[in-house]
């Protein structure tokens, strides 16, 4: 995450970490620790992608 990006909850930066690594070994992308300023436009939406997917899916889950 860039240093201009504020978690309302610091501690929860690890979990994000552990999201964002989830879901893009879902789609097939190779994540490493730290920098990842060479994926190309689209790996980098289909892991962001991913992650409201899932997102989406706890939140209606959740409502049933």
């Amino acid at each position: 995450m860039s240093s201009t990006s504020k978690l309302v909850v610091p501690q929860a930066r690890e979990a994000m970490d552990r999201f964002k690594m989830e879901a893009a070994t879902e789609v097939g992308v190779n994540l490493k620790q730290g920098y990842n300023g060479d994926l190309t436009s689209k790996q980098a939406g289909s892991v962001g992608g991913q992650m409201v997917k899932k997102m989406i899916e706890a939140y209606e889950n959740s409502a049933k």
